[in-house]
């Protein structure tokens, strides 16, 4: 089965098992993540919001056009990465997901990560980073990356918190411009 496919599967394997059940029963859709089931670079956050429930992909809101717009800073597009959320349904009212709901959605977001095994991890927000580096707090730990476990990662801001903090906004532009060269020094 070639990568696509078992990533087609983790999302219909969730599906089928009733995973955060509360919370497809006020979604959409299921947001299972897209883009290069090949990919180095994987980001993830914390859930899909509005837009992505109604389109079925993550990121594709006023956030997910900044990160389009970072992604092209470092020359490269969606096609280049994978791009995905913890928790894999819009919790209603945008609320953040419940740690029952965070930990239900966690293997399946392992498979994933092990289907793509990607060279770098890179967390969308406190929430995401939370989730695998606990100990970490995002105002300390953006834009250094962290090695465990035999895997890269890198604590960012979410791209939101620039739309609505325009002061972060280059702070995250300046950290997102790291990924080239810890892609580079991973690569060699």
């Amino acid at each position: 089965m070639d990568k696509s496919a078992e990533l087609a599967k983790v999302a219909s394997d969730l599906e089928a098992a009733g995973v955060t059940a509360n919370l497809k029963a006020t979604a959409t859709q299921i947001v299972p993540g897209a883009g290069n089931p090949n990919a180095d670079i994987m980001f993830i956050g914390e859930a899909p919001g509005a837009k992505e429930d109604l389109l079925g992909l993550p990121f594709v809101g006023a956030a997910g056009k900044f990160l389009d717009a970072m992604l092209a800073e470092i020359g490269l597009n969606r096609d280049d990465v994978f791009i995905g959320n913890i928790v894999k349904y819009r919790p209603p009212g945008n609320r953040d997901p419940l740690p029952e709901e965070i930990a239900a959605s966690i293997p399946y977001l392992k498979r994933q990560i092990a289907i793509i095994e990607p060279k770098l991890i890179v967390f969308l927000g406190r929430h995401s980073m939370s989730v695998f580096l606990p100990e970490l707090k995002i105002s300390q730990a953006h834009g250094k990356p962290v090695r465990k476990d035999g895997q890269v990662y890198l604590p960012l801001y979410h791209p939101a918190a620039a739309l609505y903090n325009p002061g972060m906004r280059e702070q995250l532009l300046d950290d997102f411009k790291l990924i080239p060269a810890i892609i580079k020094k991973l690569t060699n």
